[in-house]
């Protein structure tokens, strides 16, 4: 379907045709899904070396005449169709595609961690600011789902009163299986020596970075907890990156803030949760149950007990989907990337209430996940 009256198209390359290419572009084939948006994506370009990669995008676009598909990304940037990129690849990619996307004059949509650690972000940003004129930012998903966007409305009031503690954490649980074979995930020259850090990170600081929160120290905890697994001919080799990481930190104002992002959490299905505890008002929200936010009002001297509230579809974005109905994935990938263009088209008019993860961001969470790195090795406090 092509666009409505009035409606501005924004051609869209995508750079890596894996899980998360595919997503985004499932996202662009059902735009019809929004209601009244003033733009809309058209995927015009695809680009990946693994031509069995290439197969799902060049069949999903077989009707779409001005799609083409590329073997490098530099034929694919050399296209005037192209406004803006999103490129899902390995860690120690980013630095270079994203540079050259940007050198290109296209709009960046990166996946995190934007770059494989801080010296290469610090790099992607200096890029960045020789192209004011271009937008870039960085994919996180959780702040999108409804319950998220409670919060950071709530954040917005001041409504917790003084905050006691902040818990966000990611978890994923199937990387228990010791026989699930190795990927480059678990390489430090493919993944960065982050690990799970780097993986999930932004998806947990997000929402506290957006807030304010940011640590002044951090005490990490991580663990390689499965040493090896199955290579290509079956041999074990050596899985060399953090599988699970726990932050403790202090805040810029004071109270405490436990960062989780693991790989390996049993029972766990790639949950998010946000939880923050304040002597007004205290929250807890998780993917677990994507539909429902628990609150605790407080006033002093009376009783303190939780109630559930169940949203239902409540997006950022209005949509076809009834409100009775829940919010899944799909629908936040969507909606994150409906923030992209919107901020893309209307700058800081955009219409929706939130933006994607800003660089900014990106390289806080690089200071995080650095001096996470010297706690471990240190067996202490580190300062940032």
């Amino acid at each position: 379907m092509g666009p409505t009256m009035g409606q501005r198209e924004i051609g869209v390359g995508i750079i890596g045709c894996g899980l998360m290419g595919k997503e985004l572009a499932s996202a662009s084939a059902r735009w019809i899904h929004l209601n009244d948006l003033p733009f809309r994506p058209r995927i015009v370009a695809a680009c990946d070396t693994n031509p069995k990669a290439l197969e799902w995008f060049d069949g999903a676009h077989r009707s779409n005449k001005s799609y083409k598909s590329f073997r490098t990304y530099s034929d694919l940037l050399e296209s005037t169709e192209v406004d803006a990129v999103y490129c899902a690849v390995p860690h120690n990619l980013h630095a270079q595609i994203y540079t050259d996307i940007l050198k290109a004059d296209k709009h960046l949509f990166a996946e995190k961690p934007f770059g494989i650690d801080l010296a290469a972000c610090e790099n992607i940003l200096s890029e960045a600011a020789k192209h004011p004129e271009l937008l870039v930012r960085v994919s996180s998903e959780f702040p999108f789902y409804p319950g998220v966007q409670r919060i950071l409305k709530l954040i917005e009031k001041d409504a917790f009163g003084q905050i006691i503690e902040v818990h966000a954490g990611f978890c994923h649980s199937s990387d228990l299986d010791p026989t699930k074979p190795i990927n480059w995930k678990r390489r430090i020259e493919t993944n960065g020596e982050y690990g799970v850090m780097g993986d999930l990170g932004m998806h947990v600081v997000h929402v506290p970075f957006r807030a304010g929160w940011f640590p002044t120290n951090v005490r990490a905890l991580l663990a390689n907890i499965v040493a090896e697994r199955p290579g290509p001919d079956g041999k074990l080799e050596p899985c060399e990156t953090w599988d699970n990481a726990t932050l403790a930190c202090e805040t810029q104002q004071g109270f405490p803030m436990l960062l989780e992002t693991k790989r390996i959490a049993p029972g766990e299905m790639n949950t998010w949760f946000l939880k923050v505890y304040g002597t007004k008002l205290s929250v807890e929200y998780s993917t677990k149950r994507p539909k429902t936010l628990r609150l605790l009002p407080y006033e002093p001297g009376f009783a303190q007990a939780w109630r559930e509230e169940d949203l239902g579809y409540a997006s950022a974005y209005p949509a076809i989907t009834g409100g009775i109905f829940e919010f899944g994935f799909p629908d936040a990938i969507q909606q994150m990337f409906a923030a992209f263009l919107d901020e893309l088209v209307h700058g800081p008019k955009m219409i929706g209430p939130t933006r994607c993860a800003t660089p900014e961001e990106a390289l806080r969470s690089h200071e995080l996940f650095t001096a996470a790195l010297e706690s471990q090795k240190r067996c202490s406090v580190v300062k940032l």
